[in-house]
């Protein structure tokens, strides 16, 4: 794998993890000491990060995580949960007896986490999950652009889980999907995936979701 790939994958994990959130400047020249490079791989990283719309630039602030508007989050939202729906129902058809108990296996031992309505800790045990699932589609550029979506979302999302206290309702969710996918009912996988995905599941949440949005957050 080249280094400016290499890199572009760390920013990219480092947005999806909250590591680096919307707004933020990347420091090229950190990037460039840590991976022991010119500045040229690093820009090269960041100028595909640039066109996959993950980072902006700046005039004399160079490259910092994009900020997104409440339409185009929306936008966003909407996409994945189609895509998600996909991946899931494909997964469902393709996923080995093996896979499927790991996917209830990491549905598990996420229950401490749904018990203790830890918005931090579910980030984790979130992706862990749909990691599973992304694997299970047999699809890597379905999962390529799943990642890059959850790469543009990832700090709006956990926001949701924390404004709106999604927590263990998710967990929940989780789990219907792991019965539906044990069931080898791909309509049912679909359709519970759409229902997981969308961001409010009632206006109610919505709002709540749009009023407690970070000023720092919203793109300007």
């Amino acid at each position: 794998m080249k280094v400016s790939e290499r890199i572009r994958l760390a920013v990219e994990t480092d947005i999806r993890n909250g590591v680096l959130l919307p707004g933020q400047s990347i420091d090229e020249q950190e990037l460039a000491a840590r991976y022991q490079v010119s500045r040229t791989p690093v820009r090269e990283a960041l100028l595909q990060l640039k066109a996959q719309r993950i980072l902006h630039s700046q005039p004399r602030n160079g490259m910092v995580v994009a900020r997104m508007d409440v339409q185009e989050l929306l936008a966003i939202w909407e996409l994945m949960a189609e895509m998600e729906g996909v991946c899931a129902r494909m997964a469902c058809q393709r996923m080995t007896a093996e896979e499927r108990e790991e996917l209830a296996r990491v549905h598990r031992a996420a229950a401490p986490i749904a018990e203790a309505d830890d918005a931090q800790a579910w980030r984790e045990a979130n992706h862990d999950f749909h990691e599973v699932l992304y694997r299970g589609c047999r699809n890597p550029y379905l999962r390529e652009q799943l990642l890059a979506l959850r790469a543009r979302t990832g700090a709006y999302l956990r926001h949701a889980f924390i404004a709106v206290g999604r927590v263990r309702s998710s967990y929940e969710q989780h789990g219907e999907l792991v019965e539906a996918i044990i069931a080898n009912d791909p309509a049912r996988t679909h359709r519970m995936m759409m229902r997981h995905i969308s961001l409010a599941q009632g206006a109610k949440g919505l709002a709540e979701f749009l009023i407690n949005l970070p000023k720092s957050m919203a793109k300007t």
